[in-house]
């Protein structure tokens, strides 16, 4: 079954963990008390005070990992992606052993080197991550090999049948050869693959095939099909799995949640949970606060500029819906005149806009009045990268117009997005910019992160429709 690939694969990376956790701790006393790659001044220190605390070592890295995700085999990671995540949660995992290694000591007055640890951290990310490397290039050699391989049937041929045809094409790591599919009908083929006959032909095609996983895709119409199918393949020694057909309702990853013994499928489920949400916080707060220090001079040189024209506000505060559609107050250099709203109420901005002050509509052209924002950000209210929070008078607008478009308000709002350094900002399309806020989500890294900050540095600033 599924579960069982995904489990004995993930108990060898945890295995792989734990050795390479273990090893890492040797070789960072070998290179700093036998090759002394930091010169020795306090003293040399034997090999066993640090085996006596390999068991320490050997159980925090793999739950910090675990906190990490990094046996979480879907989505499958990338391996700069992978390597990431390894580096963040070996920064985590030192703190954590440093923070008990002033508690638990082997011997009395026994003081673990700092420089120990330092190389410790170098030796733990890069062994970790070339054994899982190994590991999973290992993996794919024997599955596209043709070695271990399950042998799966498809039965059904509309959209539901092909997304999981796609997927499990995708993900080779599964070891899933799908055999062919079964379908009643004339119309709805899946392209490559052949079709082997219909529903009432499936037990015979599992038999003769040696089939052992079924895939059933049948649409919702196919209540009485699917009973009859079920009941024929309950019979036989094959595992079955049942895609319920909620494809329509799907915008953001589903998994299925217990209720007390009750299964139910959270159809709204984002990477950004738990530890994640923790790491990318602790990321905005740390990043924000350098900005906001090193570029002090230069927002404070741009505030008087903006008080210096009408002696009006430096700041202009608009209720934006955020997180989980709480409205705060977001924050920007005031770039109209005072009140510009009171008689236009909310709208887009314009090219030709009458409504900005001179020094407004070079702040805005190159967005340059949202660095207050990261003020927003110190607060909780926003991140540095998500999608744009809108007015509340454009949401209830949009909710209705647009389907899934309330999803993005299952993360925080950013300065910058991924629709944002793809042109899509401003007074564009609404549907595009939701399409890439949904995959956004759905697609969460630090480092895709980065790379949108990155980007935001490169050319997101200057653009044709900020105005």
């Amino acid at each position: 079954m599924i579960e069982r690939k995904h489990r004995a694969l993930a108990t060898t990376y945890v295995l792989i963990d734990v050795g390479g956790s273990g090893l890492a701790l040797i070789l960072a006393w070998f290179f700093r008390f036998v090759v002394e790659v930091i010169p020795v001044t306090k003293g040399q220190q034997d090999l066993m005070v640090y085996l006596r605390i390999l068991p320490l070592v050997c159980l925090i890295f793999p739950l910090i990992f675990a906190a990490q995700g990094l046996y979480r085999l879907r989505p499958v990671k990338r391996p700069a992606e992978e390597l990431l995540n390894v580096t963040l949660g070996t920064l985590l995992g030192t703190l954590v052993l440093s923070g008990l290694l002033l508690w638990v000591r082997p011997e009395n007055q026994v003081m673990y080197s700092r420089a120990t640890l330092a190389i410790f951290v170098v030796c733990e990310v890069l062994v970790i991550a070339t054994a899982r490397l190994a590991l999973r290039v290992v993996v794919e050699r024997r599955f596209r090999a043709g070695r271990g391989l399950d042998r799966v049937l498809i039965a059904g041929s509309g959209e539901l049948a092909r997304a999981v045809v796609n997927r499990i094409q995708a993900h080779r790591e599964l070891g899933f050869s799908i055999v062919g599919y079964v379908a009643n009908g004339a119309n709805g083929e899946i392209e490559g693959l052949e079709r082997l006959g219909t529903l009432d032909d499936s037990v015979g095609i599992i038999r003769e095939r040696e089939i052992e996983h079924v895939f059933v895709t049948l649409p919702r119409g196919s209540s009485s099909e699917m009973m009859m199918l079920l009941d024929r393949l309950a019979r036989e020694y094959v595992s079955i799995h049942v895609v319920p057909d909620l494809l329509q309702f799907m915008a953001l990853r589903s998994r299925v949640e217990d209720l007390d013994g009750l299964p139910t499928v959270n159809l709204s489920d984002t990477p950004l949970d738990g530890w994640n949400r923790v790491v990318k916080r602790l990321f905005d707060i740390a990043a924000a606060s350098v900005i906001l220090i090193v570029s002090f001079p230069f927002l404070a040189l741009l505030g008087f500029l903006v008080w210096r024209e009408d002696r009006g506000p430096v700041f202009y505060g608009q209720t934006r819906m955020g997180l989980d559609g709480v409205p705060f107050q977001i924050l920007k250099f005031r770039s109209m005149a005072v009140d510009a709203e009171s008689r236009t109420g909310a709208v887009w901005a314009s090219a030709d806009d009458p409504r900005r002050t001179r020094i407004g509509r070079w702040l805005r052209a190159w967005s340059l009045d949202e660095f207050p924002q990261l003020w927003n950000v110190l607060r909780g209210e926003m991140s540095l990268v998500g999608p744009r929070p809108e007015r509340p008078e454009f949401v209830e607008q949009f909710r209705m117009e647009y389907p899934h478009y309330m999803l993005r308000h299952k993360v925080r709002a950013g300065m910058t997005g991924w629709a944002q350094v793809h042109g899509w900002r401003g007074n564009t399309s609404i549907r595009m910019r939701i399409e890439h806020d949904l995959y956004y989500i759905e697609n969460w890294s630090i480092l895709l992160d980065l790379k949108i900050l990155a980007l935001t540095l490169r050319h997101g600033w200057r653009h044709e429709n900020a105005y």
